[in-house]
């Protein structure tokens, strides 16, 4: 027994420096006395998911790799991206030849080989690799060593024509075991997939659970779903449920195992994007990033509770918190999705919307449907409530053109650094602070790598001041259409606390 104490303090303290999501606190212990005995590490281990891109033979997949560079890690590492196990005979991912070698490999038996589609080379730089059509897998990715702390990976895909069309982007997340996605629909003009991911080496099983206007939908077909080991699986909604829906809250909960999860949300007329997932359920939420052209802002929210929850909204403008006139407030009945159209709420500014409770605080999830353009030439992307960036998040895929970043400081002012990495096909590193006023969204002018070749990452870390939330919007236009997607950057737990640990001998004696 006294063995076994020893080994398990070991355990727990080597845990911590691996996951980056550990955090000990002795009960009582202030954060104060906590922050003498604990030091902040990087990760050693991260592990990430990225689902099948897409079934149109039209698409075109771009990924990227990056890691920013962090002190303290070591010299040695390793990252890559394999296709998941059971995804059926296609394309391999290959290299565009700034950084990565060829991956088209052979195969067996009419399988992938188990080759990885991409392989970054060092921290700091971009690495991108490149797909067509709509047979390429999903990919499990791990980085080691010193590619783990903050290693971020984007998955773009360009679709020309058909269901869906447009530019759709996903950031690449790790495996947890529940998510919560307001915004997906079962209605005739939709067709919405969720996508479980499992990178371990034992089964995961999984309940896909549907909340519309009404509360809980019957779905039996969403029970007991067996997810294979290194392996994805996409779930139409649509087979879940006949009850067609215009607004719906997806609840994936893993009962054994664990899985990444992403909803793509594809649209006969107005295009379509990957919904992620919502932050875990809060009273108050961010979601930052409105494009100042949206023609139309489409809110969803749920309370996972047996509580309704009464939510004061407000945009962080440019000059400060204003309130949507006829949209002041937002009530939200337990255990059923609540939507509400806030139409061109920005009107031509950068905008965030903030929600707060207006009076005892309810658990709540949302996100944003946001559409640009109008008439036959609309597009839609998602924007979910998010985390804040915390002590730094990253994102990556941006080109000189077409790339926006957004930062608000919902309650005190903050200072924030920017840094732009050298590009996936040369350029230098160039950073840029920025002072966000309190209650404001700003687009801030990127700075851009010197002798940028390629696509290049952005990494935000806050200065000083109040909490900051992020977001980036891609923007590429085809056949007149102005495709667009928005990822938000939360932190990306590249560090952890790490208690200290002395040897005790007396814990032998007792």
């Amino acid at each position: 027994m006294n063995r076994t104490t020893v080994s398990l303090i070991a355990c727990v303290t080597a845990l911590a420096a691996v996951t980056g999501f550990a955090t000990l606190t002795e009960p009582g212990t202030s954060a104060a006395d906590t922050a003498t005995t604990a030091a902040e590490l990087p990760v050693e281990r991260t592990s990430l998911l990225c689902p099948s891109p897409s079934t149109s033979d039209l698409a075109e997949t771009s990924y990227t790799s990056f890691t920013p560079v962090t002190k303290g890690t070591g010299s040695d590492g390793e990252a890559e991206l394999v296709a998941a196990a059971q995804e059926s005979e296609g394309d391999d991912a290959k290299t565009d030849g700034k950084g990565d070698d060829d991956k088209k490999g052979d195969k067996k038996d009419g399988k992938k080989a188990d080759k990885p589609v991409l392989t970054p080379k060092e921290p700091g730089t971009p690495v991108t690799g490149d797909t067509s059509g709509g047979d390429s897998p999903a990919l499990i990715g791990t980085a080691e060593g010193k590619f783990a702390p903050g290693w971020t990976v984007q998955e773009t895909t360009e679709v020309a024509a058909g269901t869906g069309r447009g530019l759709q982007g996903v950031n690449c997340t790790a495996a947890d075991t529940e998510f919560w996605f307001p915004g997906a629909a079962t209605d005739a003009a939709r067709t919405d997939y969720v996508h479980l991911t499992n990178p371990d080496d034992s089964a995961a099983v999984v309940d896909i659970e549907l909340y519309g206007k009404d509360g809980a939908i019957e779905a039996p077909a969403g029970e007991d779903i067996t997810v294979p080991p290194h392996s994805s699986e996409p779930i139409l909604l649509s087979t879940l449920t006949s009850d067609k829906q215009t607004d719906l809250t997806v609840h994936v909960n893993v009962r054994s195992g664990r899985v990444g999860a992403a909803v793509q949300a594809l649209d006969d007329e107005i295009g379509g994007d990957w919904l992620a997932a919502s932050t875990d359920p809060a009273g108050s939420l961010v979601l930052p990033g409105i494009p100042k052209d949206a023609t139309a802002v489409h809110l969803v929210a749920f309370t996972p509770g047996d509580a309704d929850a009464d939510l004061t909204v407000k945009l962080a403008s440019p000059s400060g918190l204003i309130t949507p006139a006829g949209n002041e407030t937002l009530h939200v009945k337990a255990g059923m999705t609540t939507a509400v159209d806030l139409g061109d709420v920005t009107r031509g500014e950068a905008g965030s919307l903030v929600l707060t409770p207006t009076d005892r605080s309810v658990p709540v999830v949302a996100a944003l449907r946001v559409t640009r353009g109008k008439g036959g030439k609309q597009e839609t992307a998602f924007i979910p409530a998010t985390r804040a960036v915390g002590t730094r998040a990253t994102v990556v895929g941006n080109t000189a053109k077409g790339t926006t970043l957004s930062l608000v400081a919902p309650g005190r002012a903050a200072q924030v650094k920017v840094t732009a990495s050298a590009g996936s096909g040369g350029g230098t590193a160039v950073s840029k602070t920025y002072t966000i006023k309190a209650g404001t969204t700003q687009d801030v002018e990127l700075p851009v790598p010197g002798g940028l070749k390629g696509t290049y990452a952005l990494t935000v870390e806050p200065v000083s001041g109040g909490p900051v939330y992020a977001a980036r919007t891609l923007k590429a236009t085809e056949d007149g259409i102005s495709g667009f997607t928005v990822q938000t950057l939360p932190d990306d737990r590249g560090m952890v606390r790490v208690p200290e640990a002395d040897q005790d001998l007396s814990v032998l004696q007792k």
